[in-house]
């Protein structure tokens, strides 16, 4: 039986495919919340500026980032279904009480916000380091790039099935809720929904995780300790350096997304989701083939050209901040193309070799890598919230008008992606083979 199993297709691995359904719940669950949802459920029911709206993401993402490598190393002690059904857990209780939060209560209502949003992060740090980790366990050392860009391609149809379905909850149920929880709240009952849906479907469907957490049980590893925590740190630095670079670039565009399609482009919630839906289907249907691609090329190179690739596309959006030919919602589609193939290029590579550098540490150097990657994002979100809102005037006093404002924050994003793309040109390389006369 274990024999016919190994012939079938990766995704169709019932060790695979349980772990992507659960993926796939999971990243729509937090697309609808963070991407979705909470913008424009602060801005138009809450009545926020763009910059406590990136202050609320910044307090998930920096939750998510201290977290993600105490959780990762646990996930290797306690075992990773526990880590997948309590993470989950949690985010479905706080997106419920975010609509508990009194309105119009001063820095109180501030305050309560983010700290169910710091919950959020703590939530979000159990689930990934565990569920990427008993992917990389779950498969063998010439699948595993294929693993993680099918882990990939749950995060791009999470992505792209958020934006649309959260947007449409609003637009048809907002009237009903206006006068009870806002009429932007629906998504953030939907967001819950799908939490629940998580743990529900990990609790049911994951095996216990006995004998998974035996195989990394090592007598000097059987509890968490923070010197072991920075060891992974100290292990790693280039992975860390290029993941806090390129993801602030990132997090420029994360809490301005949606303000800016319905701003600049007078797009509601379900036609900007739509927009985006078939350029998310498209690289989810691409994403196996072009990790095999990114397989042929090596880890290394795939990350290189992958963000290369990233660069190209973000260098098209951002030039709508100075020309006005390149102000159009085709413009940043098509911008989008290159990102979207060096994202599936890149990433899988990316996470594959992090999972290889010590089986033993395994979510552990995975939950670093992600803490890296969410400083870079919180340092960028503020900063692209903050630029969106003050360079408005900005470019209307210099003739460039408030669509410069709005574009800006592309611009944060493709200079750090590129700084991002140049520590990675120079310091991630494939280990040179070893020659006979080194070995003597």
């Amino acid at each position: 039986m274990p024999g016919d199993a190994s012939n079938r297709p990766l995704w169709r691995r019932p060790e695979v495919l349980r772990l992507l359904q659960i993926a796939l719940l999971a990243e729509t669950g937090y697309a609808v919340l963070n991407i979705s949802a909470m913008p424009v459920y602060l801005k138009f029911d809450r009545h926020f500026g763009a910059a406590v709206i990136s202050l609320v993401l910044v307090a998930f993402l920096l939750s998510e980032a201290v977290f993600k490598g105490p959780m990762g190393h646990i996930a290797d002690r306690i075992g990773f279904k526990r880590m997948i059904v309590m993470g989950p857990a949690l985010t479905f209780f706080t997106a419920l009480c975010t609509l508990l939060v009194p309105h119009n209560a001063g820095a109180l209502e501030t305050v309560l916000l983010v700290s169910l949003r710091v919950l959020d992060g703590l939530g979000a740090a159990m689930l990934w380091p565990a569920a990427f980790a008993l992917m990389g366990a779950s498969t063998s050392d010439g699948e595993r790039q294929q693993a993680m860009s099918l882990l990939n391609t749950c995060y791009l149809i999470g992505v792209g099935v958020a934006l649309p379905v959260g947007g449409a909850a609003n637009d048809l149920l907002g009237h009903y809720f206006a006068d009870w929880t806002g009429a932007r709240s629906p998504s953030l009952f939907l967001a819950a929904l799908l939490f629940a849906s998580v743990s529900f479907t990990a609790w049911r469907k994951l095996p216990s995780g006995e004998d998974q957490r035996a195989a990394y049980e090592v007598e000097e590893h059987s509890e968490f300790k923070l010197g072991e925590f920075l060891a992974s740190i100290k292990r790693i630095p280039a992975y860390l350096l290029l993941g806090v670079v390129t993801f602030a670039g990132i997090g420029f565009p994360m809490p301005i997304i949606k303000l800016f399609a319905e701003q600049q482009f007078g797009m509601s919630e379900a036609q900007f989701g739509l927009l985006v839906l078939p350029g998310a289907a498209a690289m989810a249907l691409l994403s196996v083939p072009m990790s095999r691609y990114g397989e042929r090329l090596g880890k290394f190179t795939a990350v290189h050209l992958g963000m290369g690739l990233c660069v190209v596309g973000l260098a098209i959006i951002s030039l709508g901040a100075f020309v006005p030919w390149f102000r159009s919602a085709w413009v940043l589609a098509l911008g989008g193309i290159p990102v979207g193939l060096g994202f599936l290029l890149a990433i899988p590579a990316w996470f594959a070799s992090v999972s290889e550098i010590d089986p033993k540490r395994r979510a552990a150097n995975l939950g670093a890598v992600m803490t890296s990657q969410g400083v870079g994002a919180i340092i960028g979100a503020p900063l692209g919230g903050l630029m969106y809102e003050k360079l408005q005037p900005f470019g209307e006093s210099f003739g460039l008008g408030a669509d410069f404002g709005r574009y800006s924050p592309f611009l944060g994003c493709v200079v750090c992606v590129f700084f991002g793309w140049l520590i990675g040109v120079r310091l991630l390389h494939e280990p040179k083979p070893t020659t006979g006369p080194t070995e003597v």
